[in-house]
């Protein structure tokens, strides 16, 4: 098992929507960016979707312009490989979301990158929570090992959240 340790978020104060994952990848903790593997349709589907694109330091400005934050739930954990049903959560670290939502009052949507980012949230994360979320929402995870739906297919879901959690949050 090798041991996995997550980014910082990548957030301003202001954000809407926070966007989680699991835990960084190899690819990702090799090149210290979110979703780094080139055939992960992240940030394909953010260019899509809201407009970002360019280097990794152009895309995450836009995302956050977007008022979008992007996060993972685990803090740390062990893990051998990149997959998700790999993460061994007995000594697992959640990150400090009490501290997080404190920072960014104005998140209403958590948007979950994939299943197992959801099923850790809700299980590790909600029942210690002081913090209304509005919209919980769950997508398909935009990794390569989820090849069940095309990318067009994962684009129509992240661009409907999108856009609906947009609209809602200008409210």
């Amino acid at each position: 098992m090798e041991p996995s340790v997550g980014f910082p978020p990548i957030a301003r104060a202001d954000a809407r929507i926070l966007i989680l994952g699991s835990l960084p990848g190899r690819r990702s903790l090799k090149m210290c960016q979110y979703y780094a593997h080139d055939r992960n349709a992240f940030w394909p589907i953010m260019a899509a979707t809201c407009g970002v694109s360019g280097d990794y330091e152009q895309r995450c400005r836009l995302l956050v312009d977007a008022r979008i934050a992007l996060w993972d739930v685990l803090k740390h954990a062990e893990r051998a490989g990149s997959l998700d049903s790999n993460i061994r959560l007995g000594e697992a670290q959640e990150n400090d979301f009490a501290g997080f939502f404190d920072l960014h009052p104005d998140i209403r949507c958590v948007a979950f990158n994939g299943k197992k980012a959801e099923a850790m949230f809700r299980k590790r994360v909600i029942p210690d929570l002081d913090f209304e979320i509005a919209s919980l929402v769950s997508l398909p995870s935009t990794s390569p090992a989820h090849a069940s739906l095309s990318f067009d297919k994962k684009l129509d879901i992240w661009r409907s959240m999108l856009v609906t959690e947009q609209i809602l949050t200008k409210q």
